[in-house]
């Protein structure tokens, strides 16, 4: 079956803007990589000196302080507590614990990132991850990050939703191409510079199974922005200044040395023969033959002032960012306090939340899909789904553990609240209910002990009551 004439313009329209995209994207990714061209205007270095170039890193230091503090952990139906367990498992056996940090890295790179999301491989042939051979479960449906360098979309400008969406990418010598519509998608090949349909898969979800992680969107500008974009013109000017600060150290960060009244016969070997000009600088023992020759040095330049330029581009980059000073290279003589490390990361924790919210319901589409290619229809109750992230700010392990004890112990948190309070991850906290399970069941006055009242002022109930029961 061929394409269509209004598939063929849509895919046209979706390559066009892609080929966009990825000029946009190498700039990015070159600060990201510290691989950036610096223009300079060539008066204080000439071309010929361009090998001296120090690029600074920066925008990458900034997006990966956000992208480790964003770890995803669960989801969560409603009127439940407890991490849906159906959904973790179609997350780990995708293998998303790892492609998970990909997708929100390329976000915060390149603006945005793609989920998609397919039917498992349910043919006869295919391994199933109960053979014990460690592949994944074919009913399992497939979910893949991808990059904005090879998936574009469409949005409908009054919903806001995806209307199509279409990846290109290169397959060793050959060019391919994917057509993702709301109830068909498409699988095509570049032949004779035309493309030609390969399959198709009439799915009938009713909606485009391709769900963008957009970084920092705005209403007048949907397809988002790098997290760095603000900081680039700053990592342009401390590069230069670093840059002239090793053509400065070459130059004059040595003593050069000036000699009056020598000539060429002061310096020669014992020989007799005429010294090179750098065994000439560079002897220990300097005699002239001129009485009134005179030997002397210029001082060294201080070249401090380019710390000082350096550090207050550092100060302006983290006022920009929120980063705290010592993720720039400025440290300080006394180390800070947990409290004031609390404080001082009090905007990079703000911005991970933020992406949070945004990432979190993109991650929830894709599950929405998931549970429609698993159940055949659409789930109501999954409007409501919740994603549960990790904490990204960095309390102490003491100050956890004292909040969650108080927490329990006044009877506002129960103790499966308190272990996701900790950052125990679903398997862990799993494995925690058991054990508390099979204790209970060997010694049922254990539970009975904890229900006591506390003795003593300030003792969380369950400590009293145990120590009450051991009396």
């Amino acid at each position: 079956m061929a394409l269509s004439d209004d598939e063929r313009e849509t895919l046209g329209r979706l390559e066009l803007q892609l080929l966009r995209t990825q000029r946009r994207n190498r700039r990015l990714d070159a600060y990201y990589n510290g691989e950036q061209r610096l223009e300079q205007l060539g008066l204080a270095v000439p071309p010929e000196l361009e090998r001296f170039l120090t690029i600074v890193a920066w925008p990458g230091t900034y997006a990966d302080a956000v992208e480790e503090r964003i770890d995803l952990e669960g989801f969560r139906l409603p009127g439940t507590t407890d991490a849906d367990d159906d959904l973790w498992r179609i997350w780990q056996a995708n293998g998303l614990d790892e492609e998970s940090q990909l997708a929100h890295l390329d976000a915060l790179v390149l603006g945005r990132s793609f989920i998609v999301v397919g039917a498992g491989d349910d043919t006869p042939d295919a391994p199933s991850a109960e053979d014990g051979d460690g592949d994944r479960d074919p009913a399992i449906p497939l979910v893949t990050v991808e990059s904005a360098n090879e998936v574009n979309v469409e949005l409908d400008p009054r919903t806001r939703r995806v209307v199509a969406a279409a990846k290109s990418y290169q397959d060793g010598t050959v060019r391919r191409a994917t057509l993702y519509l709301p109830d068909v998608t498409v699988w095509l090949e570049r032949q004779n510079a035309r493309w030609v349909e390969l399959d198709r898969d009439q799915h009938d979800l009713g909606v485009v199974p391709v769900v963008p992680i957009v970084n920092r969107p705005r209403l007048s500008r949907r397809e988002g922005r790098s997290q760095f974009e603000r900081v680039i013109g700053l990592t342009d000017a401390a590069a230069r200044a670093l840059t002239n600060a090793q053509l400065a150290t070459e130059i004059m960060a040595i003593p050069q040395r000036y000699v009056l009244g020598a000539t060429k016969g002061d310096f020669v070997d014992k020989d007799g023969n005429q010294l090179t000009a750098w065994e000439s600088y560079f002897g220990a023992i300097w005699a002239l033959a001129n009485k009134d020759g005179k030997v002397g040095s210029f001082d060294a330049a201080d070249l401090s002032n380019f710390k000082v330029i350096v550090d207050h581009y550092a100060s302006l980059v983290a006022g920009v960012t929120g980063l705290p000073m010592r993720f720039l290279g400025q440290s300080t003589t006394n180390p800070p306090s947990a409290e004031g490390i609390r404080a001082d990361e009090s905007r990079l924790i703000k911005t991970c939340e933020r992406f949070h919210r945004g990432t979190g319901g993109s991650w929830e589409m894709a599950m929405r899909i998931v549970r429609r290619i698993l159940d055949g229809k659409w789930n109501p109750e999954l409007t409501q789904l919740e994603t549960l992230w990790r904490d990204p700010a960095t309390p102490t392990r003491a100050q956890q553990a004292d909040a969650a004890v108080k927490l329990v112990g006044a009877g506002i948190l129960p103790v499966e609240a308190a272990w996701e309070d900790m950052g125990y991850s679903a398997p862990r906290r799993t494995k925690l209910k058991a054990l508390r399970d099979a204790e209970r069941a060997a010694d049922p006055m254990l539970e009975i002990a904890r229900a006591l009242p506390t003795q003593q002022a300030g003792v969380p109930a369950e400590a009293g009551a145990v120590d009450a029961l051991a009396g």
